[in-house]
């Protein structure tokens, strides 16, 4: 196998580097083009969670929020950002990219208008310190999925299974309504989502090496901001279920 920091004089790298040292040419240019990518991917996803807040702050202020979930169609907006994902996810080989992209900001809206409930139910310190707490871990978490050379397949198929588990859990306890099932589900679910950011995060840098120079790259940018969007977000709310100061 080719060793990437040996130079080579009088081979052509397989990214189309130069014959004089193309090893590390060809190096220099997939690693400039893996940044490119995963920023482009971490700059929606960023751009995601603003919006989301933004949209959340501003639909509990002005009042809309309270009208809206004393009616029915609260399930609605409630349900709307699983419809969103299942559009997004199903329809990928068929959407242009830029239908992809309009979907993906549409969810941010609908999510920031279902998470609205959390001013009504938080104080506005309380979700700003969970908010701060919840970034820097995504942060660590993200790059050591980035960095280890650690394979994360087996660890994010266990928290894939997890998940399946504390949604089952959640059902149940809507019947059982117990507050020490809910703590479990609470810990467990900001276990499960830190694993699957790190593993996320390593699943969409070697997805790179799949796509790059075809035309999926920037609908795979779009799914993978939706994908660490996602693990955010309820690494954020889990966090926010335990250590949230309650009104």
């Amino acid at each position: 196998m080719a060793d990437w920091n040996e130079p080579r004089p009088g081979t052509r790298s397989p990214f189309g580097g130069a014959t004089i040292n193309g090893d590390l040419i060809g190096a220099g240019a997939r690693d400039e083009g893996l940044r490119r990518y995963m920023l482009s991917i971490y700059n929606y996803m960023a751009s995601g969670v603003l919006l989301t807040g933004v949209v959340a702050l501003l639909f509990a202020t002005s009042g809309m929020a309270a009208a809206l979930f004393g009616t029915p169609l609260r399930w609605l907006v409630a349900l709307a950002p699983l419809g969103f994902i299942m559009a997004m996810s199903f329809g990928l080989n068929r959407m242009q990219t830029g239908t992809l992209k309009a979907l993906f900001w549409a969810f941010c809206v609908v999510m920031g208008m279902s998470m609205s409930s959390i001013f009504f139910i938080y104080t506005g310190s309380s979700i700003a310190l969970t908010f701060f707490a919840t970034a820097g871990a995504f942060a660590g978490l993200s790059l050591y999925g980035y960095t280890t050379k650690r394979n994360l397949s087996a660890m994010g198929a266990f928290m894939v299974m997890g998940l399946v588990g504390i949604i089952l859990a959640m059902l149940l306890n809507l019947f059982l309504q117990s507050s020490g099932l809910a703590l479990a589900i609470s810990v467990l679910g900001v276990l499960i989502f830190a694993g699957l950011t790190a593993w996320d995060t390593q699943r969409l840098r070697e997805t790179y090496f799949q796509v790059h120079g075809t035309d999926m790259v920037q609908k795979v940018i779009v799914m993978g901001a939706l994908s660490l969007y996602l693990d955010f977000i309820n690494l954020f709310q889990y966090l926010l279920s335990f250590l949230g100061d309650r009104r």
